[in-house]
């Protein structure tokens, strides 16, 4: 036992030595988490917009200061003609033009409706749709809220968003950035760790002494599961005191399982190790085999069920995917473990697979 914990030990010196390793383990998921969380969203705010107003009525002006105030759009310019409106997109600041009808307030009083037209840029379609849709439930609130009776609203559906009120897209990116780095990191600094011993030759001196196989694996797993715990801790509370995503349910329940899920990657990293024996072969297997899977076929972008049939099969084997569900069920929903233990089997299913293999491939190359 003395012995194995002094080969621990060593593992942790020679980590804190490297500087670059501790870069990758610490700098790389804060600086992630920023990126994603500031950077990468699907938030829109302050597009720049054009109005066209031939009016310039009470009505109209109400509506685009509701719709400037909202904080999703600035004026980048007022129209006097339609002919404009082709410039004003083609000099690429423009994202949406709002063109009111004549005598806008005039019809709506009249006739309960009035002309309104959104135009959007469609060369970036998603864009566009998110900032029509945006301006629509404005107008349309506006109108709620002044409640003329000849507007035909016969049924106003009362909608709320559940768990996420804001729709704020960091909600969807911490749980998938904490699977995504915690998978990477693991796996890659594990397998490196191991296939660096190759290269060096200093593996066989560790088949010499009195240590088995297995307390070779094991001795190297656990400082970076230490540290994998600590970036799990830095991307929760950055999530939480940085962008503000709530732990609604037990955070001991949500350490546990991330401590599980880094088991599940540190157990792939080994078996990755186990195959190879170069660190730039095990490199490239993490970030290639690992990275895009866990980005696309996680369920953390992209929807699964929009999938081919195919590639949903493939999500069903991708670890990243049960941890994220875990994740959100636990921090936005407050659900206990009732309401997760099929993820958690799975987790506990993936560890087992891995550690066997790569038991077996350890000592089938290294005996």
């Amino acid at each position: 036992m003395r012995r194995f914990a002094g080969f621990v030990i060593k593992e942790f010196y020679h980590i804190f030595r490297d500087y670059r390793t501790l870069l990758i383990l610490f700098g790389m998921p804060a600086v992630q988490l920023l990126l994603f969380g500031y950077v990468i969203t699907n938030e829109i705010k302050d597009a720049r917009i054009a109005i066209l107003d031939p009016s310039k009525d009470e009505v109209t002006r109400r509506i685009t200061e509701k719709i400037l105030s909202s904080g999703y759009f600035i004026l980048e310019k007022n129209l006097s003609s339609y002919n404009e409106i082709g410039p004003a997109f083609r000099e690429g600041k423009t994202t949406l033009v709002l063109v009111f009808g004549k005598n806008f307030a005039e019809k709506l009083g009249r006739e309960g409706k009035a002309d309104i037209q959104i135009l959007g840029d469609a060369s970036d379609p998603n864009t566009a749709n998110i900032l029509v849709n945006y301006a629509s439930g404005i107008i349309n609130n506006y109108l709620i809220s002044i409640n003329i009776e000849q507007v035909p609203l016969k049924i106003i559906p009362e909608v709320r968003m559940q768990y996420n009120p804001e729709l704020k897209g960091v909600y969807m990116f911490v749980p998938g950035i904490m699977a995504m780095l915690l998978m990477l990191i693991s796996a890659l600094m594990t397998s490196l760790s191991i296939t660096r011993e190759k290269e060096l030759g200093t593996m066989e001196l560790l088949l010499v002494s009195p240590l088995r196989p297995i307390q070779i694996i094991v001795g190297k797993v656990i400082p970076y599961v230490a540290l994998a715990f600590i970036d799990a801790c830095i991307i929760l509370g950055m999530g939480k005191f940085v962008f503000g995503v709530p732990i609604q349910g037990s955070i001991i329940l949500l350490l546990a399982e991330s401590i599980l899920y880094i088991s599940v990657a540190l157990s792939l990293g080994i078996l990755i190790s186990s195959i190879t024996s170069s660190q730039q072969v095990a490199m490239t297997l993490s970030l290639v085999a690992l990275m895009l899977p866990t980005i696309l076929l996680s369920g953390f972008i992209f929807p699964i069920e929009n999938m081919p049939w195919i590639l949903q099969w493939f999500c069903q084997i991708m670890p990243p995917k049960y941890f994220i569900i875990i994740i959100k069920s636990i921090m936005l929903k407050g659900n206990g473990l009732t309401y997760i233990w099929k993820e958690t089997g799975i987790l506990v299913l993936f560890t087992l697979a891995f550690i066997l293999l790569s038991v077996k491939k350890f000592k089938i190359r290294l005996a």
